[in-house]
Parts: C-alpha cells; sequence; structure tokens
C-alpha cells in the first residue's frame, strides 16, 4: 500500500515522518547496536532478579523485630502529640462553692 501510494500520488502526502501513511525510518547500523545493548543489559537484569539473595525460610519473619520497633516508635510519637485529658471536674472547677450558706 505504501509503494502504490508512492508511486501513483509521485509522493507521500502531508508530512513524511508523521501520520498513518509516514515514511518508515531506515534502519542504522547504530540503531542496531544500541538494541543489542539495551537486550544485554536486561538479560543481565533478569539473571540477578531470577536468584534471590535470601530463602523463602529465611525471608519470612527477618524483619519483623525491626517493624515491631518501628511501630512502637511511630506510636510513642503520636501520643507525645496527643494532648492532656481534659477531665469535667478541672474543666467546671470555677464553679465549687463552699458548703457555708450565707443565711
Amino acid at each position: 500500500m505504501f509503494l502504490t501510494m508512492a508511486l501513483l500520488r509521485k509522493g507521500i502526502s502531508g508530512k513524511q515522518w508523521i501520520g498513518k501513511y509516514r515514511r518508515p525510518r531506515a534502519i542504522t547500523w547504530q540503531m542496531k547496536r544500541n538494541m543489542l545493548v539495551h537486550l544485554e543489559c536486561e538479560a543481565e537484569n533478569e539473571y540477578w532478579i531470577s536468584r534471590p539473595y535470601m530463602t523463602t525460610e529465611q525471608e519470612r519473619g527477618h524483619a519483623a523485630e525491626r517493624r515491631a520497633q518501628n511501630w512502637i516508635k511511630i506510636k510513642e510519637t503520636k501520643f507525645q502529640k496527643f494532648p492532656e485529658h481534659k477531665y469535667v471536674a478541672d474543666h467546671l472547677s470555677h464553679l465549687n462553692t463552699t458548703n457555708t450558706w450565707s443565711s
């Protein structure tokens, strides 16, 4: 289809590098080299990802103590920010009267 349009219309209509019927880019040796470099890097990453550092037995619960300590720290900081309790007796202390009534 691309060849037919190029032959019949004497060129590519509109911009030749964008659009549905654009001119395909020529693949250079640099493009091939860069693709090989990227593929080799990806293969190395897959190699290292496929071999875990710890076994499943080692991995189970290895960070439980650290996480518990972090949780305790978080709770302590929340309690430090929390205001002191206000009691009704303290709040209404200005209303206290003595038992001596003037008669």
